[in-house]
């Protein structure tokens, strides 16, 4: 009988220090505070208090690294399948000079984070706060709104600023030569 306590003691204590390992394969994002609403007026309820745009916008939208990383970006979240390459489809066209809820990249940042009425989605947690400013700053280089210093390194195909150049008079043609 003593036989068998012991042996039960030794299981138990074997038991008790088989630990599980823990393991935690994707961390939670860090929260980072980002513009909450996008301001379209300047008008505020209340005292009067001057609006100050978020001092991250101007760092990733002069930056053509972040520019080509929000155009890669864009193409990988899938952006184009509503906004088409910025042209328009679905959601509106992005490559023209009027924004409903404003132009500005912290407004664009807005935008994305929060979503808007009637199609556009919040991916507030869902997209890390940096790769939506990437994703704001290659926006608003759609529209050419974007130092011509920061322009990205290779041209895109829809660029406005492309399409606004004026086009090159066609050659003269010589006529075809008769084979002897």
């Amino acid at each position: 009988m003593e036989r068998v306590a012991i042996i039960v003691l030794a299981c138990t204590m074997l038991l008790a220090a088989c630990n599980r390992e823990r393991r935690e394969f994707a961390g939670k994002p860090r929260a980072e505070s980002g513009p909450e609403a996008a301001q379209l007026s300047p008008l505020t309820p209340g005292a009067d208090k001057p609006f100050v745009a978020d001092p991250r916008g101007a760092m990733y939208e002069a930056n053509a690294y972040h520019i080509n990383q929000g155009g890669r970006l864009f193409r990988w979240y899938n952006c184009n399948g509503c906004h088409a390459s910025g042209g328009g489809a679905i959601g509106p066209a992005l490559m023209d000079d009027t924004w409903r809820y404003g132009g500005r990249i912290d407004q664009v940042y807005s935008t994305i984070m929060q979503g808007r009425p009637n199609g556009m989605p919040s991916f507030r947690g869902k997209i890390p706060p940096q790769q939506v400013w990437q994703l704001a700053a290659y926006v608003r280089s759609l529209s050419g709104n974007v130092p011509k210093a920061a322009e990205p390194g290779r041209t895109e195909g829809m660029a406005v600023t492309q399409q606004n150049e004026p086009r090159q008079p066609p050659r003269n043609a010589e006529p075809p030569v008769a084979p002897p």
